[in-house]
Formats: structure tokens, sequence, C-alpha cells
């Protein structure tokens, strides 16, 4: 078995065809399923289920396909080592995020990574499946790191460095006949409607987890894709949101009004995998993103 062999199966995995394989491997499509058929030949298994239009991963691939990545993760380190020894990074580094991202000013931490290490390709996922998704990414491999926040244990597998983190407020529309309170408490918005992310986002399960604490039954009535339209929703009085302070200040048509129960605060983290060593190139974006942390609210 050779790397070559494993790099082509875990490309067709993630293209789900041979003919998008073999052109971002820049290979003719003959040469893409000769080398998986020698490789499913040496293993004594099918990989692919070909039948259908697109090429799908029988049981013997998916089980091979965490362990296909870390056997290339590992040798990619060990590359990286090098060329940073020599003085020079390159490669690629695949960074997943949630839209809350930009609490750190990603577009100038990724400027200042291009500017001192104009070699390393970033290639951005924003995810749309929330930080659960997210975190599923990693363990599979198809991430370096992500940008996410995670309310219980992180998965087994992961590690995580707070980079922010902030109170959790409620923002209700202006009329609204808890406008104008400082504080409330949380059995006060019993089957109030509510603007909240999908499940499966970060901060959706940081509000269930709360209500839920709470004995609270509320009612989802609009799933928003980010916080500037959460905010933009509840200032057109479509429902009620607890959002961190950040993202309350200043929406128009809204106030904030601090919860009377303790709640957890919010935080934003950046998640690697424990079981891939890190490459050259991802400790130098950590170390890069430590220095753009954003400032901690007054």
């Amino acid at each position: 078995m050779e790397l070559r062999h494993l790099q082509y199966f875990v490309t067709v995995a993630e293209e789900q065809s041979f003919t998008r394989a073999a052109a971002r491997l820049h290979v003719v499509q003959s040469g893409v399923s000769a080398t998986v058929r020698a490789l499913e030949k040496e293993l004594g298994s099918a990989l692919f289920d070909r039948s259908g239009k697109r090429v799908a991963l029988t049981a013997a691939g998916h089980a091979l396909l965490p362990e296909a990545r870390a056997a290339l993760a590992a040798v990619r380190a060990g590359e990286s080592a090098v060329r940073a020894g020599s003085g020079g990074l390159s490669g690629t580094l695949d960074v997943g995020a949630t839209t809350a991202v930009l609490l750190i000013d990603f577009p100038a931490l990724v400027g200042a990574f291009h500017a001192q290490w104009p070699d390393v390709a970033i290639r951005l996922r924003l995810s749309s499946t929330g930080s659960a998704g997210l975190a599923q990414s990693l363990l599979a491999g198809e991430l370096d790191v992500a940008f996410l926040s995670v309310v219980r244990r992180l998965p087994a597998g992961l590690t995580a460095r707070p980079l922010a983190s902030y109170p959790l407020v409620l923002l209700v529309p202006d009329g609204h006949r808890l406008a104008g309170r400082k504080q409330v408490r949380l059995h006060e918005l019993a089957e109030e409607p509510f603007v909240d992310f999908p499940l499966g986002s970060g901060l959706r399960d940081l509000a269930d987890t709360v209500f839920t604490g709470a004995g609270v039954h509320r009612r989802v009535t609009v799933e928003s894709a980010d916080l500037a339209s959460t905010a933009a929703f509840v200032g057109h009085g479509l429902g009620l949101a607890l959002v961190p302070e950040f993202a309350a200040r200043d929406a128009p048509g809204t106030q904030l009004v601090r919860p009377a129960d303790q709640v957890p605060d919010w935080t934003l983290s950046a998640a690697t995998s424990s079981r891939r060593p890190p490459t050259a190139e991802l400790r130098a974006l950590l170390d890069l993103t430590d220095a753009h942390r954003p400032t901690p609210p007054a």
C-alpha cells in the first residue's frame, strides 16, 4: 500500500466521483480507477459502491476513511515540520467556521496570515450545520481547525482553546411587555415566540439547555441563519431571542434585557483534532488567532 493509494481513495470519497477526483488530482480518470481497484484488491474488500450515479462508500470504505485521512495528515505534519525547519511554510489549511467567527475579525486574521505565509492556501467553509456539524467534520479529518461554540462536553478526539466569552442577554422588540425592563426571570418567558438558530448550532444548543434547565417551554417560530438576521427578526416583532451581548448592541427596533437567573456565557473556541499531529501551518494560524482575540466586553 502506498500513500498514493490512500490519497486517491480519500479524494474519490470526498468528490463522490472518479471523474471529479481525477480532475482535482490532475491525473487521468483511468489512473484513479486503477489505483483504487488495486487498493481494494490488496484489502480484499470493495471500498465503493459504483452502481449509482455517484459512487458511495461501502461499510469497508467508511471504516477506512478516517484512518486514511489520519495517515495522510501524519505525513503532511512531517513534511510541514521539515519546511518549517528550513524557514518556509506551504500547503493548504481547511478551516471551518460559524458566522460568529467574524467576532474575531476573521478577514484580518486571514489577511495577516497570508501576508506572512503567502504559500499557504486557506480553504474556508462556513457551516450550514452549525457547531455540531463542524465538530463531526473535524473528527472525520475534513477540517484542520474549526471556530465553533460547544455547550456540552467536546466530543472525544477534539480539543478546544476558548477565544472569547460573552454573557447571554434577552433581545426584545420595542413595544413588547418586557421592553424597558432591566432584568427578567426565565419563567416569565414561558410560551413566548422565539427567534433562534437551527438545531445543531452552538447558540441553539445553549438556549435550549438554559430553558430546559429552568423548566421553561418556549416556542421557536423563526430559525435564523446568523446573528444579524436574528436581531432584525426581533426588531420586526417576530419573537424574542437569547443572544450573546455583542449581538444585541444597537440592534434597530430592539431592547436588551438581562436574565435575572444565572445562565452560562456563550463561548467561541478554536477546535482541533487531538488524534492528528498539528502541522506547522496549523500552529502558525493558531498563534495568529490568539493575537486576534477580541477585546473582552466592558
